[in-house]
């Protein structure tokens, strides 16, 4: 017998049973580690005793002991691998755990440990393909082979993604396919990225650069330029049917797995582009499993089955023919579970029991049994087992038989292994249910009463009520397998204690339930229908009966979801009450009152204004050939009046399934008066419309058909033109059905020439709107007429409209062409408009081509460039602007029409007179001097006359950019250089320069420079120095200097005091301290420290004062105290300020008196 053990384990923590071992948990077959993170190979059992763990790897046991880099995690066999000190890939290979405790051997699925793989592409520069427009493309992704393979896409240099379309896609291998590419192909950033998910790295391929040329394009240049690229083609590209780029040949073949994904693709070029489409041959794809994508190129089945072996045809369309490819599909399967893997059996001595391993596959699977891991022929023999195919058959087991199986069903594309135990035991019976269980039901409910137990044999189960008088068997109790009591329709009297007894050969085992009976939740007073007013206060009850023991709670739900959160809704303990009501309360109110055990609701709806019902009932009467009478009954208005009725008709006859508009009708009417056209096929509905809006369409009336008549119109629009120079095309907008009136509509057309009162020509037209009438003569005027005729007779009398023949190219041109000269850039033409009847067509405008032939001065090149003026309607003279002074043009003039340009006017020529010229075409400063420098220009470009003259002007410019007052002077036409005397020396100029002819000056150009300094003045300014008398003025001065210094420290020494405390209390820098101008003392004296001496005053050998002793030099306090004069006197020396860097204690600690040294030293500075 088969007990599910686990689940009754899983049940109760206390009962301690042994177990052999089971796999609860354990890693992919297939696993990909990643070589970055430490490995981890799973592998969890359960079982009593706890199992102990074991490894095999490839083949042969793992020793994990005697590798630092592994280890196993405690009461667990999953093996933890530290790659820190040695490689993945090591460690690849294939494993299998061993569970084992005393009662048998678990073993795991063998796991193939592979270190995943991103390589690096090659970084090989691609040439760019130079392709021609139309033809069909392929660029190659082609990444490194990758574990798993990487995720193929294709993006630009924004990391975008490209765009694709049916003509452009991305194929499964990953390249992209152009079934014919465009200009707008071209591109220089076409990269191919290979995403590996296991790394989460993207590799890159090295841009690919697209060209795509027309073959105007492809000349001898462009050969040169890209001789180092190939050229697909040099012909011309021609619309094409498709062929397949992939797959190739006529067929294919492909194999796929049960269970697995099949993608079969098939990408075709040709011009245009071609459409794919699939289809299977002797039956349907399955529609719940079968998706298309990249445009229909590849289809795509999931979860395959047999079913979906067979041929498969992908058929590639475009207008100039198709392409065919049949694809035939084989599905294998590797082994896969019938009823599912064996289960485990729990068997009590003297019991019997199967163990079933039922599987199938394609090819048919090998079955293989093993036992505690060693295969089941080199096992103990055990009389009470025997092997069957795919079954083991336990006879009369005995305690010790206790093992775990291992089935293995195999084939070339895969295994299963599973493992079942057999555990025999001998255990008396117990109850796993909780004694004493309150189960709560409501009334006229089912009722479940569990018994969970456990025992080996399997106990029985019997139940009882309030005493072990009698076995509750029959109705209303109902006993299941498991052990429970079911009761299908609970009812008072069922209520009480229930005793359910488990009994085996070892023992019984008594457990005590209890069942209540509760009285259903019910809804009283359910809330009733409300109209809402807006703007006042509505209250919905709802009040509810329920069992005493049982404590209900009420919940409001407006249209099936929340209240709003809105403080007018107030719940109360039985009602909801809304106020100052809006239309937006509108809705339907649910009350829900639930318990624990059960759940009453209620609805109601508010006053809803909605849609109105559509109207009943309609009624055709009073029927006329041309008019009908149509009453119908209003539906439901909702709340809402009905505003108006609208009638629409469908014609069955000429437009069946379009409704159309007829007429509308108010409200408050239930009839309309319908007038009809002859020869329709009726049939009418009627909406209604409130202020929510139309309801739906009434059921159609009853086919009301009217007699065929003649017709009531003729066409409209006729219209008359030509196409060619020899016809006359008449067009018109053709009758509707509605508007035939009969059966075998057509036309009569009618035309005459208009200024010939011959007869009238009439043909007569069916099933088209136009009429070519051949050899007319070119653009002559007509008369047409339209007439609509079907078998009932003939429209009404046509009006008469107005057409040309065709036009043909003019024949004459214009006479009396004449230019006349309005100034030096502007001239009029004028001519005779050409006679209508010479023109042949309608009159757009003349054309007058001109062209300048030449300059008249001698030094302008000869060239003709051709420009035309167009002057729509019936001109006869016009404007040309922007002429050329001083320029011979020849012009003519041509008269054009809707069909072209006539022949042109005898070619004419005229003068432009002189302008005013270009500016000089440069203007350079040679040869400047103290007071003088020559100018030099050339003559402008544009000269637009006799160049008559040159005006110079020039003016000084000071520093601050003053202009001096201007100079000007008048050279003649045949100088193109000058030389200026008397200029100031050292002076900035500014020169203007503008050339002359009888017209006047033209602009100037403009250029600035600068006269060199007086040698002598120089001179004087950089040796007044070395002068004799400037040196003993200043050993002068310094003389007097030095003895005023020397007054001033001699009376500093007999009483002045440097205030070294208040420095020292102010915390300031003595190079901040003021000089008294009275008595040369710096900063002020202090009365209390008249009588003090100064301390730490000293002076260096040297015979100077060290800055870094003192903080009082006057070096510290004059302008410098670095500067030297060499032994002439010169000042070679740097102005320099007190160093900012002294330090602040050591000015506190000393104040030495100044010696004459340092006195000298400062004046070297003054000086």
């Amino acid at each position: 017998m088969i007990l599910l053990f686990c689940q009754c384990v899983s049940m109760v923590g206390f009962l301690i049973l042994s177990q052999p071992p089971t796999i609860t948990h354990q890693s992919p077959k297939d696993y990909i580690i990643d070589p970055r993170e430490n490995i981890i190979i799973h592998c969890e059992a359960k079982g009593k005793p706890h199992p102990s763990f074991s490894w095999t790897r490839n083949g042969t046991h793992f020793d994990i002991d005697q590798d630092p880099n592994v280890h196993m995690r405690p009461h667990s066999g999953t093996l933890v691998v530290d790659i820190s000190r040695e490689k993945a890939e090591h460690f690849e290979g294939i494993y299998q755990c061993t569970a084992r405790n005393k009662h048998g051997t678990a073993v795991s699925n063998n796991i193939v440990v592979r270190q995943s793989r991103s390589p690096l592409w090659s970084k090989d520069k691609i040439k760019p393909i130079v392709v021609q427009e139309g033809v069909s493309l392929i660029l190659p992704c082609r990444p490194p082979a990758g574990l798993p393979p990487p995720i193929i896409f294709w993006m630009d240099n924004n990391f975008q993604r490209l765009p694709q379309s049916s003509r452009v896609s991305q194929a499964l291998n990953g390249d992209l396919y152009f079934s014919n590419v465009l200009r707008e192909d071209s591109r220089n950033d076409y990269i191919c990225y290979a995403r590996f998910p296991h790394t989460q790295t993207i590799q890159q391929k090295q841009p690919i650069t697209v060209k795509v040329l027309n073959l105007d394009a492809i000349n001898d240049t462009m050969a040169a330029l890209y001789n180092d690229t190939d050229l697909f083609s040099d012909d011309p590209v021609e619309e094409r049917k498709p062929t397949f780029l992939i797959p190739s040949g006529p067929s294919s073949s492909k194999m796929v797995l049960r269970g697995h994904v099949l993608e079969l693709e098939c990408i075709a070029e040709g011009l245009p582009t071609p459409e794919i489409s699939w289809t299977k041959v002797s039956s349907d794809f399955p529609a719940q499993r079968t998706s298309t994508l990249h445009y229909q190129k590849t289809l795509r089945i999931v979860n395959v089955s047999e079913s979906d072996e067979g041929d498969y045809h992908c058929t590639a369309r475009n207008q100039f023919g198709s392409a065919h490819h049949t694809i035939r599909v084989t599905v294998k399967a590797a082994p896969y579970w019938i009823s599912g893997a064996p289960r485990n059996l729990v068997l009590a001595p003297g019991e019997n029991g199967v163990l079933t391993c039922r599987a199938s596959g394609t090819p048919k699977p090998s079955i293989t049994w093993a036992m505690n891991g060693i295969p089941i022929e080199n096992s103990p023999k055990d009389l009470s087992r025997k092997v069957e195919d795919d079954t083991i058959i336990f006879t009369d087991v005995q305690t010790g038989s206790s093992a775990v199986y291992q089935c293995n069903i195999s084939n070339d594309y895969g295994y299963l292994l599973a493992n079942a135990f057999v555990n025999v035991l001998s255990e008396p019976p117990r109850v796993l249910t909780p004694a004493n269980k309150v189960y709560q039901v409501i009334k006229n409910h089912q009722a479940l009463i569990d018994c969970a137990s456990f025992g080996s044999p399997i106990p029985k189960i019997k139940w009882f009520k309030d005493s072990r008088s009698s076995i509750l068997v029959g109705e209303p109790y109902i006993l299941h397998d498991n052990g429970t009591l079911e009761i299908h329709i609970a009812q008072a009297q069922n209520s009480g204690k229930y005793i359910c007894v488990a009994q085996n050969v070892l023992g019984i085992y008594e457990n005590h339930v209890y069942l209540e009976v509760k009285e259903p939740t019910r809804i009283l007073k359910q809330p009733e229908y409300k109209v809402i007013q807006r703007g006042r206060t509505v209250m919905f009850e709802c009040k509810v009966k329920h069992d005493p023991s049982l404590f209900p709670t009420m919940t409001w739900l407006k249209d099936d979801g929340e209240l709003p959160d809105d403080e007018r809704f107030t719940v109360g303990s039985d009602s909801l009450t809304i106020t100052d009501v809006t239309e937006n309360d509108a809705g339907v109110y649910t009350c829900i009152r639930n318990t624990s055990l059960d759940v009453d609701t209620a609805s109601m709806c508010s006053a809803d204004m909605k849609r109105p019902d559509p109207p009943s009932d309609l009624e055709l009467t009073d029927k006329k050939q041309r008019s009908v009478q149509l009453t119908w009954t209003p539906g439901d208005e909702h709340n809402s009046p009905i505003q108006k009725f609208l009638i629409q008709y469908e014609d069955l006859l000429h437009h069946r399934g379009h409704w159309h508009n007829l007429t509308e009708v108010p409200g408050t009417k239930t009839t309309a008066h319908l007038k009809l056209s002859p020869y329709v096929h009726y049939s009418f509905r009627v909406l209604a419309l409130n202020t929510v809006g139309f309801s739906h369409p009434s059921l159609p009336s009853k086919i009301y058909r009217t007699d065929p008549a003649a017709p009531d119109e003729n066409p409209t629009g006729v219209q008359g033109f030509g196409t060619e120079h020899d016809n006359l095309v008449i067009s018109w907008k053709p009758l509707s059905g509605l508007q035939s009136n009969g059966p075998r509509l057509h036309y009569r057309v009618m035309w005459r020439q208009k200024a010939v009162d011959g007869e009238w020509t009439t043909v007569t037209v069916a099933n088209n709107s136009k009429f070519v009438v051949s050899g007319t003569p070119t653009f002559v005027p007509y008369e047409l007429k339209v007439q609509a005729v079907n078998d009932h007779g003939v429209g009404p009398e046509p009006a008469i409209f107005h057409g040309y023949s065709g036009e043909d190219l003019p024949v004459a041109a214009p006479e009396n062409v004449q230019a006349v000269v309005l100034n030096s850039t502007l001239a009029e033409v004028h001519w005779d408009p050409v006679p209508q009847k010479l023109i042949r067509g309608y009159l757009k405008g003349y054309k007058v081509y001109y062209w300048k032939e030449r300059s008249l001065h001698k030094h302008n090149p000869h060239h003709v460039e051709k420009q035309i003026l167009s002057f729509s309607g019936n001109h006869s003279h016009g404007m040309l602007p922007g002429l050329h002074p001083f320029s011979l043009y020849s012009f003519n003039v041509r008269v054009y029409n809707g069909k072209g340009e006539g022949p042109p006017s005898p070619t004419q020529q005229f003068e432009m007179p002189e302008g005013v010229p270009g500016a000089p075409t440069s203007l350079t400063v040679t040869n400047p001097n103290l007071d003088s420098l020559t100018l030099e220009w050339s003559p402008p470009h544009d000269r637009n006359g006799h160049i008559t003259g040159y005006t110079l002007k020039y003016q000084p410019v000071n520093n601050s950019n003053e202009l001096g007052p201007v100079e000007e002077l008048a050279l003649p036409a045949n100088e193109t250089s000058v030389t200026l005397l008397n200029l100031k020396y050292s002076t900035r100029y500014r020169f203007y320069l503008n050339a002359k002819t009888v017209r006047g000056a033209g602009p100037a150009i403009s250029q600035e420079a600068v006269t060199i300094m007086d040698e002598a003045v120089a001179s004087r300014q950089v040796d007044i120095a070395t002068q004799g008398w400037f040196i003993g003025l200043m050993c002068a001065i310094a003389l007097l200097i030095l003895i005023l210094l020397i007054i001033c420290f001699i009376q500093r020494n007999k009483g002045g005091k440097y205030p070294v405390k208040e420095k020292e209390d102010a915390h300031t820098d003595p190079e901040f301290q003021p000089m008294k101008e009275d008595d040369c003392t710096f900063g002020e004296y202090s009365d209390n420290e008249d009588h003090k001496p100064l301390k730490g005053s000293r002076t260096p050998s040297n015979g100077t004062v060290k800055r870094d002793d003192s903080d009082d030099s006057l070096v510290d306090y004059g302008e410098g105290g670095d500067g030297q004069f060499n032994e002439d006197g010169s000042f070679i020396g740097q102005y320099s300020g007190k160093s900012a860097s002294r330090d602040i204690a050591e000015g506190h600690e000393s104040s030495e008196a100044p010696s004459p040294i340092n006195a000298m030293n400062s004046l070297n500075s003054f000086v």
